[in-house]
């Protein structure tokens, strides 16, 4: 039997009666013809993203997509992180500590400047897109500002 079929019947079983153990459940396959060894089984069972409750297998309750803390305000993370701050033509190279260049960019994005396109972060370094090199010097002049 195709794995898809196979993965139907489960969720089917699953969804219409308690089965407690994956025993349990490889018999009501067996009964309704479809032959799978334990381990395959179990395999289709992390694939499904079934979870084993007190009331036997059954989906993960819909959880909400927690929503992710607001950013740090952005003259805090400049002053803390921050070690330089470098123009490029339109782009502006901010330099942080190791493994602070994501907050630093998320505080930055938040902001919604104008004169920000977008930005780039890696581990220790944010790349700031400004359309032009004025408006790159005013981003700048802004971030130096809130360090200081």
């Amino acid at each position: 039997m195709p794995k898809r079929l196979r993965h139907g019947r489960i969720l089917e079983l699953v969804a219409a009666e308690p089965l407690v153990s994956q025993e349990q459940l490889r018999r009501r396959l067996a009964q309704q013809g479809i032959r799978v060894t334990q381990a395959t089984l179990s395999r289709d069972l992390k694939e499904l993203g079934l979870v084993k409750t007190p009331q036997g297998y059954a989906r993960p309750a819909v959880v909400a997509e927690p929503t992710a803390p607001p950013p740090l305000p952005l003259p805090h993370l400049l002053q803390e992180f921050v070690l330089d701050i470098r123009p490029a033509m339109n782009l502006l190279v901010v330099k942080t500590g190791p493994g602070s260049a994501q907050p630093v960019a998320a505080a930055l994005d938040s902001q919604q400047w104008n004169e920000v396109v977008g930005t780039i972060a890696g581990d220790d370094t944010v790349l700031v897109v400004t359309p032009t090199r004025k408006a790159c010097q005013q981003v700048g002049a802004r971030l130096r500002e809130l360090i200081a």
